[in-house]
């Protein structure tokens, strides 16, 4: 590989260590498995992100109603280290000061956190970093401009002038504009400078659904201040009226890139029409493997030779960790789960499209399934703070692990610790979005190299890593439709079908196959979606391409 060109990589959340509550779910998971890696491989990239007083709160569920109710507390970290840098940004005209920390601890050595919760602002201005997400348009523009302009002059500040500019998700767009800003300081006009600026920016999209790709109105962006003097139509070139964050990033940097190969293709559908965007490639998401992966499993899946007492050293190793993930639930819930029944794992964002639900829908299949103690299920999740949808499914898994409490448990608030257990004790990991709304999804990629083996239609990454009936399984044929209600009939049959026929009977009655699918598993995945994979990926395709400052 050519010389490293030096990175600067901005992103809102960061799941780095469980307690450390700077993420929300698996974007901050994913970036904190990026700077992990980075400072693995010594790579010179630096981190920019926030400092989140109450981060995403938490989420317990109320025992009288089975409903999901969100708690928050003042969150202080002892372990960063304080910079002595100060930068300011207008919001609303008001000079709002922004303190830059840093993060050197759990594998991380160059993240640097923005915090504006210090002496010198006020009450409002120190609260835009409270919470991740800010609930209203108004404070996540703030939240944005802290993120983006900020984090530009934070690295300015300490030295630091990147090659390359990464916005992970759209959030950091504004950095965009600050680099634009810097360039017509200079005496260069806008569209040049604007031209400038995508030479240094490469950009990150994770979804598929347009729904979740952030917009404002271009007055609010301007009453804001985040336009930084550009015009109402120079706003508007860049990002459309209403504003789109995505379509101003992708039209702001040089290449994009999509997480998976098939969240490639629908990101080349779902943006075809913005022009002046930069190319989509695909490059697919991974995970770092010290983090997530039993080092044993590891080991054992390497040296495995087919012999009986290789099949049964790596299948009591297994045991041992669905042994501790079973404690973990009991000392959790108060259920104790069967260790000899086939225990399925199921962990992701409460939202309607990753059908949460989709299983349990049909209870005349399920329940002699529970009843003949064939298997159980683990689930856990969050919705959003205002997602009342999402907090609807969530009560609603509750209210079966109350129909059926020695076969369904619910792990209430949902983070990095609770998916360390379930990636590693499930016998099965359960994934079932329609398709393809599912952009990437790395907690089957944990389970797969921990030799939990995936059930999963064809969405996100699985379709680059499939094997069916080697490494895993594949229920459905990839079907897709825009009726929702056809597509869940038509995947739920599948699923039944591979349960039944595929996945049960190997377990209970072929325990040398199933050992050998788990060594598959691992073996077909550990290299492939790990994050080193990922980095030198985003080296070769995006950081070291393009013109040179």
């Amino acid at each position: 590989m050519d010389k490293l060109k030096s990175v600067a990589y901005f992103c809102m959340e960061y799941g780095i260590e469980s307690d450390v509550r700077l993420y929300a779910g698996g974007l901050g998971i994913l970036a904190g498995d990026y700077m992990k890696e980075a400072f693995d491989q010594g790579y010179p990239i630096v981190g920019i992100g926030i400092l989140w007083k109450q981060g995403y709160g938490e989420q317990f569920i109320d025992q009288e109603t089975g409903m999901p109710y969100d708690a928050y507390k003042i969150r202080v970290y002892p372990f960063l280290e304080d910079t002595g840098v100060t930068v300011s940004v207008a919001i609303r005209k008001r000079d709002v000061k922004i303190k830059v920390w840093r993060y050197r601890a759990h594998g991380v050595d160059n993240l640097y956190l923005l915090d504006t919760d210090i002496e010198g602002n006020d009450g409002e201005a120190r609260w835009i970093t409270g919470q991740l997400y800010g609930w209203f348009g108004e404070e996540r523009v703030a939240q944005e401009m802290v993120l983006g302009i900020g984090g530009v002059r934070a690295l300015r500040a300490l030295g630091f002038n990147p090659q390359v500019y990464h916005f992970n998700e759209g959030h950091a767009l504004f950095a965009g504009f600050e680099l634009i800003r810097e360039k017509m300081a200079r005496g260069m006009r806008f569209r040049e400078a604007w031209k400038e600026t995508r030479k240094e920016v490469v950009f990150t999209t994770h979804t598929p659904v347009p729904e979740g790709n952030e917009q404002h109105p271009i007055d609010r962006l301007i009453y804001m201040g985040a336009n930084l003097n550009m015009t109402r139509r120079q706003l508007k070139a860049i990002g459309g009226d209403p504003f789109n964050m995505t379509a101003g990033a992708l039209r702001l940097s040089r290449v994009s890139n999509a997480v998976s190969d098939l969240h490639r293709v629908t990101a080349m559908k779902m943006w075809k029409k913005v022009k002046g965007r930069s190319e989509i490639i695909g490059i697919t998401n991974g995970i770092h493997i010290p983090t997530w992966v039993d080092r044993k499993m590891l080991e054992l899946a390497e040296e495995y030779n087919g012999a009986k007492a290789a099949e049964e050293e790596l299948w009591s190793r297994h045991m041992h960790n669905k042994d501790a993930l079973i404690d973990f639930i009991e000392k959790r819930t108060g259920a104790r789960l069967d260790r000899d029944v086939l225990l399925i794992g199921f962990a992701r964002r409460a939202a309607p499209y990753k059908r949460s639900g989709l299983l349990l829908s049909d209870l005349e299949f399920l329940e002699p399934l529970l009843r003949e103690r064939k298997l159980q299920i683990v689930f856990s999740g969050k919705s959003h703070p205002l997602d009342d949808t999402g907090k609807g499914i969530v009560a609603e898994i509750v209210s079966m692990t109350r129909k059926y409490p020695d076969s369904i448990v619910f792990l209430e608030n949902y983070d990095m610790e609770i998916g360390r257990m379930m990636t590693r004790g499930a016998d099965v990991w359960l994934n079932n979005p329609r398709r393809p709304q599912e952009a990437s999804g790395t907690s089957g990629m944990k389970a797969a190299m921990n030799g939990v083996l995936n059930v999963s239609i064809l969405d996100g990454w699985w379709p680059e890593a499939c094997k069916d009936g080697e490494n895993g399984w594949q229920f459905g044929d990839g079907y897709q439709s825009d009726n929702a209600a056809k597509v869940d009939k038509h995947d739920l049959k599948a699923l039944k079908t591979c349960l039944v026929n595929e996945v049960i009977p190997t377990y209970y009655e072929n325990r040398s196959k199933w050992v050998e699918m788990m060594v598959s598993s691992i073996r077909s995945t550990r290299e492939p979606f790990g994050m080193k994979r990922v980095l030198e990926e985003y080296y070769k395709r995006m950081y070291n391409t393009g013109s040179e400052k």
